[in-house]
């Protein structure tokens, strides 16, 4: 027998080689298309937003903040996204996957690109949620936030974030299995994110942070009930908020 044909059945089964190159490749998959969008949608904003049209005030550190550390609680989000997208074969679980995957992806090159326009660094190295203080911004009105939560300082990580075991757990989980998971961490991502982006609403300078983080609010609201139903419906509970 040809030795092409003594190792075909170990390539394409999902109990040998195969599925092992395929665990290995979904996390460069993930990350290579989510540095390929985010530089593609980078780019865009830079080519369509003028450095100074007078129609915005400066940005406060409501704005710059916000902009920065969303950026990197939604970039975990889209990785999650990615590893279900991928693994899931559930299509209301990988419809949703991809609707989180391209909203928020849009959404950090977005932020990426006002932060770039504002001569700021892309991430704060002394921690996140720092800008969350009564004295970060002027409060308004606007975008139905009532957000009351405030920092005393930069913290080591934000609400909702997954830790480094429960990623890798998701990485290496198949099935059901896969779908709940995906499902218990994605929720509590959006929950957790939520108090950082009702305060931005209301606390925000610039017209196009605070809007973007009402229009945020909206579909993360939208998203988290729609995965309460889909947990239900898989007899499994809610996570607790971390």
């Amino acid at each position: 027998m040809p030795a092409d044909t003594e190792i075909e059945p170990n390539v394409h089964s999902e109990t040998g080689f195969g599925a092992q190159a395929r665990r290995q490749r979904t996390p460069l998959f993930v990350l290579g298309a989510i540095g390929i969008l985010l530089i593609g949608f980078a780019i865009g904003v830079l080519a369509r937003l003028p450095l100074n049209s007078g129609t915005e005030p400066d940005p406060s550190a409501v704005d710059v903040g916000f902009s920065q550390d969303m950026s990197a609680h939604h970039a975990q989000a889209v990785e999650m996204a990615g590893v279900a997208l991928i693994g899931s074969t559930d299509n209301d679980v990988r419809r949703l996957a991809y609707d989180i995957l391209t909203s928020q992806q849009n959404q950090i090159g977005r932020m990426q690109g006002w932060l770039q326009l504002w001569g700021k660094p892309n991430q704060n190295i002394d921690g996140y949620m720092g800008w969350m203080t009564e004295q970060s911004g002027h409060e308004h009105s606007g975008a139905g936030a009532t957000s009351g939560h405030t920092m005393s300082g930069p913290s080591a990580t934000m609400p909702g974030m997954a830790t480094t075991a429960e990623m890798t757990a998701l990485r290496q989980a198949t099935g059901t299995a896969l779908d709940t998971m995906f499902l218990q961490l994605m929720l509590r991502h959006h929950q957790g994110g939520l108090t950082m982006i009702q305060y931005a609403a209301q606390h925000a300078e610039t017209t196009a942070v605070r809007t973007l983080a009402a229009t945020m609010e909206t579909t993360q609201r939208g998203e988290a009930q729609l995965m309460t139903t889909m947990l239900t419906a898989r007899n499994a509970t809610p996570l607790p908020l971390n």
